[in-house]
């Protein structure tokens, strides 16, 4: 179904202003506009007090279960909820099947001010109305925060909410969820996503202080975006701003983000923004899971590599001279935004570097995306779509094995190699330039040990040449290379273990790799 076929819908508390924006978004866009609740009235006969006195909670409930299924079947629609309407899980299911859901909200104070006078609400029928306002906004929280979009209206005029909601669906976003073995996280893939960032973060509780990490190449270019978007929901901000490179990826760095958080008075109600690539996401990753125990932290990937590969998953760590990520962690995110319009910025370099990552989960699990870098070396598809078959790898994988005990270890495709290739460069080769020569001598050694075709090996060298990515290592010798391996985090009883490729889109872990094979995938590397 095409973007623009979606329906939206407004959900939130009572007084949020889903039924005024809503009529507006559907008078701009040229759509029918549905207001849940007058529906219900219609098909009842009755109003919402006189379903609730005569009929009961339960039986206005099960109009809502009713219209939301039928709703949900339909297209094109701007559909305005009742506060309580998507706190069932069935309805929020039924409705997005069709539709972007985007949930308004308001301070108490807000709410109580917009309610005033107001007797028309059964939910608040009570002698305290603050008291109950307060109650149900807290009790309704958590079904809130499963909804992917958030807009805050506090301090906005419905003009303004207008505009954010058309911007918002026009973008056509893609959330995923991503299922960990305490619960889940979203991944946010919304272009323009950083102007959201800020009632992203207020609607999964975090409300006041917010520490964002970034590096001093991707600040000057995004820190104003970030900056207003937090501020405009009342965030305290604590900025750190780190050298740039993956020679800086060390404890010592990331002792001075412990540093700035204490004097930041950071706590465990706060959260760690990472905005940046793969190395920002991994340093403020490892600050976050390891200050106080523990801290909400949010990646918000700024290069390609980083949004396909560093910022799903969980995991998290630092270099140390004798190998890469020697010291790490599994933190899982509150949740990711991958606002692709960062990339319209991002040196031609990393955009390489990130396309290899993209290739790689083409030859693991996703022939079609492999494809497109046969023929025209990823040019002919569109970047977002890339992005978006290769995020889908990475979910689907780290699902199945969130904590990298079976199956994840698949992502490590070229690492083995890259690894040790990054070490012996000093970290002056990048990440993805690594990977790009290391999946060529994974599919030598594959072939090597009968594992994979020469068709099978022809076909990834070439889609990573066309891709203008390096398949070649001679700066140090094969057995220096080998040497640097003795170190890698992969490895099992001493051995180390290779990702090799069977197929395309079909991979295999070999832990019983004979030195001499290893050196010769590293000789032929070379020529």
């Amino acid at each position: 179904m095409v973007a623009s076929e979606r329906n939206i819908v407004l959900t939130g508390f009572m007084a949020v202003g889903k039924s005024t924006v809503g009529r507006q978004v559907a008078q701009r866009l040229g759509r029918a506009f549905v207001d849940m609740d007058t529906l219900i009235e219609e098909r009842a006969g009755k109003s919402i007090p006189q379903i609730f006195e005569q009929l009961g909670e339960s039986t206005f409930r099960q109009y809502e279960r009713e219209v939301a299924e039928e709703l949900g079947g339909q297209r094109g629609l701007v559909i305005a909820t009742g506060g309580g309407a998507l706190v069932d899980a069935r309805n929020r299911q039924a409705l997005a099947r069709n539709g972007y859901l985007i949930c308004l909200s308001a301070t108490p104070q807000a709410l109580l001010e917009r309610l005033q006078g107001c007797q028309d609400r059964p939910m608040l029928w009570a002698d305290d109305r603050e008291a109950r306002l307060r109650e149900l906004c807290q009790a309704r929280q958590p079904a809130y925060a499963e909804i992917p979009y958030h807009i805050d209206t506090t301090r906005r005029a419905p003009a303004e909410v207008v505009e954010r909601v058309l911007a918002l669906a026009q973008a056509a976003p893609t959330c995923w969820d991503v299922a960990t073995p305490t619960g889940k996280y979203p991944v946010l893939l919304l272009p323009g996503g950083l102007a959201y960032l800020g009632d992203a973060l207020r609607a999964r509780g975090i409300a006041s202080q917010v520490a964002v990490v970034s590096d001093e190449r991707v600040w000057p270019l995004y820190g104003q975006q970030v900056l207003d978007s937090l501020e405009a929901s009342d965030h305290q901000v604590a900025v750190i701003t780190l050298p740039a490179g993956e020679q800086f990826k060390t404890l010592d760095t990331v002792r001075l983000i412990y540093d700035r958080l204490i004097a930041g008075r950071v706590d465990r109600s706060s959260a760690v923004v990472a905005v940046g690539g793969g190395v920002i996401t991994d340093m403020a990753g490892f600050a976050a899971a390891t200050f106080l125990r523990g801290v909400p932290f949010v990646p918000v990937p700024t290069t390609l590599l980083g949004m396909v590969d560093a910022s799903v998953g969980g995991k998290v760590a630092v270099d140390h001279p004798q190998g890469k990520n020697l010291i790490g962690a599994f933190v899982q995110p509150l949740f990711v935004l991958v606002d692709t319009r960062t990339l319209e910025t991002l040196p031609a370099a990393e955009y390489r570097s990130g396309l290899a990552e993209i290739i790689k989960a083409g030859v693991i699990a996703d022939p079609e995306l492999f494809a497109a870098f046969e023929s025209a070396g990823g040019d002919g598809r569109e970047l977002r779509w890339m992005v978006e078959r290769a995020l889908a790898v990475k979910i689907d994988v780290v699902q199945q094995d969130p904590y990298e005990r079976g199956r994840r270890a698949v992502l490590n495709l070229g690492h083995t190699f890259a690894h040790a290739f990054e070490v012996l460069s000093d970290y002056q080769l990048a990440h993805g330039l690594a990977v790009s020569i290391g999946m060529a001598a994974a599919a030598h050694l594959a072939e090597l040990r009968g594992v994979c075709s020469d068709e099978t090996r022809v076909r990834i060298v070439s889609a990573l040449e066309r891709a203008d990515l390096p398949t070649r290592y001679d700066a140090h010798a094969p057995a220096e290379v080998y040497a640097a391996m003795a170190m890698d985090k992969k490895r099992l009883n001493s051995r180390l273990r290779f990702v090799l490729p069977r197929a395309i889109g079909q991979v295999e872990v070999d832990g019983d790799v004979p030195a001499e094979q290893v050196l010769a995938a590293l000789e032929r590397s070379r020529a």
